[in-house]
């Protein structure tokens, strides 16, 4: 069974809005068995839509336009799919109360245009979840089939989880179940851990079942996806879990963690479990690394607080420099907080104060950390602009607290 995406909306060719909508669906088609040989972009010109579309059943069995399910006049999926059907609209007044209604609840009037959204093409049907104003739909078109979703991220997904996906792997006749594991990592380099990873995968590309993927990350490291196949859950669950023991006895602790799991919830985590407060000091990464913290601990049960500040020096001893510094930082991380750990991340020196003559090493940042009375420090240089450095600062000073708890 093949499955194509058809990308609307001009805003999309311009660069106004990253299509991650796409690589979403592509995801998730792939892990429910469903074959995705080709995605399209499209903006919003009812003849060049017509043309996606129609070219896209031609080479699948099934064609996914996500956007332009808008009130707006550029709005025109709706139009553009009956064109294809060849036949006419009809306005759904069931689902006209739906749209009112919610405007009501949140103490709005609906606009004459949102009832445009009711709009149905004859014979094809609404998707049964509707998370916000704009229906999705399910238009046959012969023995394949169109979905229309919109491109309001979390709509989308509510309706190709709740709807699409199985109605897929229905229409393909599937029944095998196909289950897949990330495994998240930093400190190593794709291409590091593909050589780590040879053997193993050439023995897979023999086997077939599991498969290894590599996804460089950015920010987020190197993820390694394990996909396997069976012919029930319980068996494929089975088979994820033992490649997923080899491929961490190959790895090692460059894995920080597991699928949706993020560097920030797994040391909080790991804090949680040891009963560990932290407190934090934050000069040149503004606030980034407070901001990731008190997202996954909202209530501050591990999380004490963050020293945000645009000075440079927040270490307690004057003209401290590089691991020293970093840890007399974290000292003070620790103390202003009253938290069993302080952490903090340091320029090799003051910039403010006199100069010590030494030529730093470009990006070179140093981490402290400090438990108790004990310290710990390293130091490491960092690529990218401002933005890309303090969130790599931020990235490797959580790494190195993760290694450093697992110790422990």
């Amino acid at each position: 069974m093949r499955c194509e995406v058809v990308a609307i909306g001009t805003e999309l060719l311009l660069g106004q809005i990253v299509d991650t909508n796409s690589s979403w669906i592509g995801e998730h088609l792939a892990l429910a068995g469903i074959d995705s040989i080709f995605q399209v972009k499209v903006g919003d010109n009812a003849d060049r839509m017509e043309f996606c579309i129609l070219q896209a059943l031609e080479r699948s069995d099934a064609v996914i336009c996500c956007g332009g399910l808008g009130p707006t006049q550029d709005d025109i999926t709706r139009e553009v799919i009956a064109r294809v059907m060849g036949v006419e609209l009809h306005r759904d007044e069931g689902i006209v109360e739906k749209i009112k209604h919610m405007f009501e609840s949140r103490g709005r009037v609906m606009s004459d245009n949102n009832r445009r959204q009711a709009d149905i093409p004859d014979g094809a049907a609404p998707i049964p979840e509707m998370p916000g104003t704009a229906p999705g739909l399910m238009c046959p078109v012969g023995d394949k089939v169109i979905y229309a979703v919109p491109g309001v991220p979390h709509e989308m997904r509510t309706m190709m989880q709740g709807t699409i996906l199985a109605d897929l792997q229905r229409r393909s006749g599937q029944t095998t179940a196909i289950r897949s594991r990330v495994l998240r990592t930093w400190g190593n380099s794709e291409s590091g851990l593909a050589e780590v990873l040879a053997d193993r995968i050439d023995e897979l590309d023999v086997l077939g079942n599991p498969t290894l993927a590599f996804q460089a990350s950015g920010i987020e490291g190197i993820k390694v996806r394990i996909t396997a196949k069976s012919k029930d859950e319980t068996t494929a669950t089975s088979i994820i879990a033992l490649e997923e023991t080899l491929i961490r006895n190959l790895l090692g602790d460059v894995i920080f963690g597991v699928d949706d799991e993020s560097m920030e919830v797994v040391v909080i985590d790991r804090m949680r479990e040891l009963g560990l407060t932290l407190g934090v000091v934050e000069g040149l990464t503004g606030g980034v690394l407070a901001a990731r913290l008190s997202e996954v601990d909202v209530a501050g049960h591990v999380f004490r607080g963050a020293l945000v500040s645009s000075a440079n020096d927040h270490a307690g001893e004057a003209g401290a420099t590089g691991e020293d510094r970093a840890i007399a930082t974290a000292k003070t991380a620790r103390d202003a907080f009253n938290a069993d750990v302080g952490i903090a991340v340091s320029l090799p020196e003051n910039l403010t104060a006199p100069s010590t003559g030494q030529t730093p090493t470009p990006g070179q940042v140093y981490l402290g950390i400090v438990i108790g009375n004990k310290s710990y420090s390293n130091s490491t240089a960092l690529p990218g602009d401002r933005n890309r450095f303090r969130n790599y600062a931020v990235i490797n000073l959580l790494n190195f607290l993760r290694k450093t708890l697992s110790s422990l």
